[in-house]
């Protein structure tokens, strides 16, 4: 079943690229998270994508938003991977696939590889409710930062707006 803006974020505990253990409601816990989830580390969407958010971290931090990325890698490929990007936020390898399953953003085949997650992003509040969701279609596409900062920075807002909810699909003729 979707996550869905004003729905309650699946809780998570994932192994960070340092492979301690990272409980995704202790992390809302401390303010809005942006919990980003890519197909695969080293590859060229997914770094631009994560070097945006590294790029992006102290405009967030100074709304109290944390970033939070996730994908099927290993720990020790994500850990590689942060190392050579500089990435300092929490990389969470779902390499068991449990997360991408419950927030239903797993990409069934993406050039031969299976079961990867779909580009996605989803804005949680302090309590737990989702406040923003975009599922990626097409791996090839970034997310809308700019609404990611918007909804972050929106503090006021407590209200649901199904505004907040974005779906991308591929073209059907690609």
């Amino acid at each position: 079943m979707a996550v869905t803006v004003g729905s309650a974020a699946p809780d998570l505990t994932l192994p960070d690229q340092d492979r301690q253990p990272v409980t995704l409601s202790a992390v809302w816990g401390r303010g809005p998270v942006v919990l980003a989830f890519f197909p695969a580390a080293f590859s060229g969407t997914c770094t631009s994508e994560m070097c945006t958010l590294r790029d992006g971290m102290a405009e967030l931090a100074r709304v109290g938003g944390q970033v939070v990325g996730v994908s099927v890698d290993s720990f020790f490929a994500l850990k590689a991977w942060a190392e050579s990007q500089q990435i300092a936020f929490p990389l969470l390898s779902d390499f068991n696939k449990t997360a991408i399953v419950d927030y239903d953003v797993v990409c069934d085949d993406m050039i031969g590889l299976k079961r990867l997650a779909k580009r996605s992003i989803f804005v949680i509040d302090r309590g737990g409710i989702v406040r923003y969701a975009e599922v990626l279609d097409d791996a090839r596409n970034e997310p809308d930062y700019a609404r990611v900062r918007h909804i972050v920075s929106d503090r006021k807002s407590t209200r649901l707006n199904s505004s907040h909810v974005k779906r991308s699909r591929m073209p059907s003729s690609a």
